[in-house]
């Protein structure tokens, strides 16, 4: 029962946390060093599109709030931001415009049950339902496969993206694929039990990344080691010669180690609650960033983001084979609203440039009074910079620092073809939201050439001739050019950079992947490789 002094006692509780100032915090200034393996609940269990290294954003989350903050990544992708921020004893929001992303970040968040038992007793009924049957696949002719597949349920054989090698649905899988795939899903829709049957789709959805003629096998290792040209690539391109791998061991594989991610995630929420109590959530949206703080209703702590960087990845297309079997709608509108350059409906640059300055003042919107952004960003395109950094001050917030991720991107297809004209790695821009009163001011331009932009950052990142990273420099001119005000003027292509570099007497190595000094300058069409 309240007495008075009990209410009043209250009352200057509360008044207290009200007039009470905010925390104030330094931001990151040092990279991040990445242990990407090092976190099973997201590597290994599903592939997925550019995921960020968990150690990571879970340095960046706990540096800026605190246990019961709320942090959101408007951009989830697979979950790696909503996710940390759960098991760091936060409320963890996740928004993704791609159902598979949002399919794949739900489960294997999803704290139920205390322990795994239940997978393991949903995974010995899929066994006895279908595993002789699927295991005998591989023997079956191509008659009995063809009886087989008109006696199961199958998708709607859709029409793919223009640029896939396959035509159809149908054309991504060989007959044998595609009826040990059937079957296991059917057995698996008949689990009773909610969270058992999304964990074990969770496998079933990972072994559609491997049975399937996208399959690229990696030369001189296992050939079950390897990986779709879907996340390599970046379309559906067809295997030489197709990899038949076995659907049922494939399977089992992919349920142990949604199995080996999910104890790592309960492990973390037993710590909490045997120590400080454990208040961490999760939640998941799936909508346009524009339609994200009506659904949310609050204003958040932090945002940690890595929004799409443009063209080559077209998600909604790219994730056709998952999104539509596993039934998720992919609406025209969602399409139409995708934050990219390119993809089925050709989209443009500007486009992406509106949809990108809306989603940064979106993002510092939604941001508390003093609370933090962290924006995850790498591309050529100096206009993309220009976009989130202008967006950003004129919503409010002010950059405090920007971090260079050198060396944690595993190294792509694109990067490997074209190893000095591909920027790996990417930049990390944390922003302050600071009173509405003080708006911080944009740089006023003081004119810079290009040239002598990159000449004086040069000078700056390597004054004493030692090697540095492309990236490294590349993001410092971008920083230089922002403080100087220039750069709306500054225009720097890939080959551009590569020539100025190489007339300055600069060489890159492609198998350490920087740029070194050599004695003398050389022409600019000079072409040498360490």
């Amino acid at each position: 029962m309240w007495t008075s002094y009990s209410l009043r006692r209250c009352a200057r509780f509360v008044v207290s946390e009200l007039m009470r100032p905010p925390l104030q915090f330094e931001p990151i200034t040092r990279r991040i060093p990445a242990e990407r393996q090092g976190a099973k609940r997201h590597y290994g269990i599903h592939p997925y599109f550019t995921r960020r290294p968990a150690n990571v954003v879970r340095a960046y989350i706990k540096h800026f709030t605190q246990p019961g903050d709320f942090v959101l990544d408007p951009f989830g992708g697979s979950g790696v931001t909503a996710i940390e921020a759960m098991l760091a004893n936060r409320h963890g929001i996740h928004n993704d415009i791609n159902p598979l992303a949002n399919f794949i970040a739900t489960q294997i968040a999803d704290t139920t049950y205390d322990d795994t038992t239940y997978i393991r007793e949903a995974l010995g009924e899929v066994q006895n339902q279908c595993m002789a049957q699927v295991k005998a696949v591989s023997s079956m002719s191509e008659a009995e496969v063809a009886r087989a597949l008109g006696n199961i349920g199958l998708p709607e054989n859709i029409e793919l993206p223009r640029n896939s090698d396959a035509a159809r649905f149908f054309d991504l899988f060989s007959p044998k694929q595609l009826l040990a795939l059937a079957w296991l899903k059917a057995a698996i829709e008949k689990i009773s039990d909610a969270p058992a049957r999304g964990a074990l789709l969770l496998a079933w959805s990972a072994t559609l990344g491997k049975l399937n003629r996208t399959f690229l096998s990696a030369r001189g290792r296992l050939e079950s080691r390897g990986g779709s040209s879907i996340f390599s690539i970046y379309r559906y391109k067809l295997a030489e010669a197709a990899v038949q791998l076995p659907a049922w061991d494939v399977f089992h594989e992919r349920v142990m180690n949604v199995i080996e991610g999910k104890q790592e995630v309960l492990r973390q929420k037993r710590l909490w609650e045997s120590t400080r109590g454990w208040q961490g959530t999760f939640e998941a949206h799936c909508l346009d960033i524009a339609d994200l703080p009506a659904a949310i209703g609050r204003t958040v702590d932090y945002i940690f983001t890595d929004p799409p960087y443009g063209g080559h990845i077209a998600y909604l297309d790219l994730s056709t084979l998952w999104n539509h079997w596993l039934g998720f709608r992919v609406p025209n509108c969602a399409r139409e609203k995708e934050i990219i350059v390119g993809g089925e409906l050709r989209l443009t640059e500007e486009h992406y440039i509106k949809r990108l300055r809306e989603s940064v003042r979106v993002c510092v919107s939604m941001l508390k009074r003093h609370g933090w952004l962290s924006v995850v960003f790498q591309h050529w395109n100096v206009r993309y910079f220009a976009a989130i950094l202008e967006e950003a001050t004129e919503a409010g917030a002010e950059l405090k620092a920007a971090v260079t991720q050198i060396g944690d991107t595993i190294w792509s297809m694109h990067k490997k073809k074209n190893n000095e004209g591909v920027l790996a790695g990417e930049m990390i821009l944390s922003f302050h939201k600071g009173d509405a009163i003080s708006k911080p001011r944009r740089p006023q331009s003081r004119g810079l050439t290009t040239e002598a932009l990159l000449g004086d950052t040069l000078a700056e990142v390597s004054p004493d001739g030692r090697p540095f990273a492309g990236e490294a420099l590349f993001n410092q001119m971008i920083l230089k050019a922002w403080k100087s005000g220039a750069l709306a003027s500054v225009d720097v292509t890939r080959e551009a950079f590569s020539e100025v570099l190489k007339s300055k007497g600069w060489r890159y190595n492609s198998l350490r992947h920087q740029w070194f000094r050599t004695l003398e300058p050389a022409p600019t069409d000079f072409q040498f490789t360490f």
